[in-house]
């Protein structure tokens, strides 16, 4: 620790600047502290206890991992995991393969890693198969999907539409075009409105019966069907919310990257007769994959958290086909049963630590090293 006493030799003002950066840091971790660790120890209390409300406040009572089970093996299986039924031969044909692909993965990776390393594989390659196995007893096998899924299927398609959108766009508007500046503009407009302001305007464009594109629903002879009562149409929906607001994040941070590609590396590759696409790969993309990978990851890690969208549009149904893990512990909080409200949060971290660390470690690590190399 730092001795704080004050020799009798030393001012005041010596001992201040000798401990200044103690003093100056000091307020940063005292609200860290607050905000920040006490909380997390504090809801660990309430994940592993029965809590109650009593007169004289909350009671705790101690359940060691139950909430955890209850959520994995118990009655909220159906509502976390999904329905899980019986494999087919298509089912197992496939869970084989992927087995056999995650086993040939970490054999290759004995060689190329250290046990450290093997650790994250294994229990990235565990991860996977536990995926894989629950879509094939669930979606494959036409039951119902949980939560899990639900989120995931926000994170990985949601996100990788986002991505794929939002530097189309950016590469756009970095090319020499007419009224790009104005485009710029119009792009970024719908990450400035407030995700309340969000969800009730495509709720209303989303109606059928009474949005803007009614007619074009009444010409396709399909205005009387509800998007709302379809499970996947519901899902769908939601993606492609959630994506007409955080696509001007991917594009705004994309664009200020491809801006910053020196134009001589690209100049040089146009007068060696390079195509647009070869441009593209080989000069432009190597330049960009740091702010990419990063965007991309900051956009999963927001993706996972997604609450107001299904709650505004649908309310998590229909049933609980758009709801996601963070709406989920919302709802059961709001029912007063903080334990396992506390329990869903933390199985929520505790999944997106290991596809945002098996995203970073495999793909964005492994992009960095291949544009090294080339």
């Amino acid at each position: 620790m730092t001795d704080l006493t004050v020799p009798a030799s030393e001012s005041w003002g010596e001992w201040f600047d000798r401990h200044s950066r103690t003093f100056f840091i000091a307020p940063a971790v005292t609200l860290i502290l607050v905000f920040a660790i006490f909380p997390t120890f504090y809801s660990i209390l309430f994940a592993v206890s029965r809590v109650r409300f009593t007169p004289e406040g909350l009671s705790f009572r101690f359940v060691g991992l139950q909430n955890f089970a209850r959520q994995i093996f118990g009655s909220e299986q159906d509502h976390f995991l999904g329905k899980i039924g019986e494999l087919g031969l298509l089912e197992i044909g496939i869970l084989t393969i992927v087995s056999a692909c995650l086993l040939f993965w970490l054999y290759r990776s004995l060689s190329i890693t250290s046990w450290v390393g093997m650790v994250g594989r294994l229990i990235s390659a565990l991860s996977a198969w536990f995926i894989a196995w629950l879509l094939c007893a669930t979606l494959l096998i036409g039951n119902p999907i949980g939560t899990l899924l639900t989120t995931l299927f926000y994170v990985i398609i949601g996100c990788s539409l986002q991505f794929v959108i939002g530097t189309g766009l950016a590469f756009l508007c970095s090319q020499p075009i007419a009224g790009k500046n104005f485009f710029r503009v119009v792009f970024f407009l719908p990450l400035m409105i407030t995700p309340l302001g969000v969800g009730y305007a495509m709720k209303m464009v989303a109606d059928i019966t009474k949005g803007p594109f009614q007619p074009l629903f009444g010409a396709a002879s399909v205005d009387t069907w509800v998007w709302s009562a379809s499970p996947w149409a519901s899902r769908f929906v939601m993606m492609i919310c959630d994506s007409w607001q955080w696509i001007p994040f991917i594009f705004i941070c994309m664009l200020a990257a491809l801006e910053n590609v020196p134009r001589d590396h690209v100049e040089a590759a146009q007068v060696d007769g390079a195509s647009s696409v070869q441009i593209f790969r080989e000069v432009t993309w190597p330049q960009i994959i740091p702010v990419a990978v990063t965007v991309l990851l900051i956009r999963m890690i927001e993706a996972f958290k997604l609450v107001d969208l299904p709650n505004i549009m649908t309310g998590g149904g229909p049933g609980s086909s758009t709801e996601s893990m963070t709406l989920h512990s919302m709802y059961i909080w709001r029912a007063n049963d903080m334990g396992n409200s506390a329990a869903i949060a933390y199985l929520l971290l505790i999944v997106t630590v290991i596809v945002c660390a098996s995203f970073f470690n495999y793909v964005v690590i492994g992009q960095l090293r291949k544009a090294r190399a080339s």
